[in-house]
């Protein structure tokens, strides 16, 4: 038994099993591994929700926290058992930092924005400003609006007036997860309460681009990322 594995019980047939959680690479480069959370109860799975499906782990050597797959074992029986993952501490609040900060970056040249164009071209100067690179070249439409990749970065930019729905976010980060990367999310018109707490909760940044052609952030992750930057 290796030291990530641990034994576990099916209390539907009572055969014991060796589980050994799955490795997921970090944005960093790191090897992710879920922390088991030895002598908790394992329980069947009879019904899936969003929640239940996704575990958060922090990387252990660049810190940031991922939404990851709810590690499950399959049982000869037919019993599918969702393994316990130790809970990681609560975080205190987040508090953004003032927008009086002094920024650690020249300020950022808005363009005024009349056109859908205008608005993709925004999003890809502010997000050139931030510090991501290789933007050039990289857009293509999406199901909803259009995304841009960059060097660590997938984009979504909604540039008419429809707010990014729960399943554009949930689609955006879907597709970040396969690509190994990070996400965030730009519109002109807003995002509907759904988006906005998933977006939240999987530290999507959101930003709202107004016709000045200067991006706000409207989340936590964003006022973070807008912050720091890359």
């Amino acid at each position: 038994m290796t030291q990530s594995s641990m034994p576990v019980r099916c209390p539907v047939c009572r055969r014991e099993h060796l589980y050994a959680p799955p490795t997921y690479p970090c944005g960093c480069g790191a090897p992710v591994v879920p922390p088991l959370a030895r002598g908790a109860a394992v329980s069947p799975v009879t019904d899936r929700t969003w929640a239940d499906a996704w575990v958060s782990v922090r990387c252990q050597v660049c810190g940031h926290r991922g939404q990851w797959p709810q590690p499950e074992l399959g049982c000869g029986c037919g019993a599918v058992l969702r393994i316990p993952v130790r809970t990681p501490p609560t975080a205190p609040a987040h508090i953004p930092l003032p927008r009086t900060a002094p920024a650690p970056r020249p300020a950022f040249q808005p363009i005024a924005v009349r056109t859908a164009r205008d608005v993709v071209t925004v999003a890809a100067l502010y997000l050139r400003w931030l510090g991501y690179r290789d933007i050039s070249g990289a857009v293509e439409r999406a199901p909803s609006g259009v995304r841009v990749a960059a060097e660590g970065v997938i984009a979504l930019i909604e540039p008419s007036v429809r707010p990014l729905s729960l399943r554009d976010v949930e689609c955006l980060w879907l597709s970040a997860m396969a690509a190994t990367t990070t996400c965030l999310c730009f519109s002109l018109a807003g995002y509907e309460d759904p988006a906005h707490a998933r977006a939240q909760a999987l530290s999507i940044p959101l930003f709202l681009i107004d016709l000045t052609g200067t991006p706000q952030p409207v989340n936590s992750p964003a006022d973070e990322l807008l912050a720091m930057g890359v």
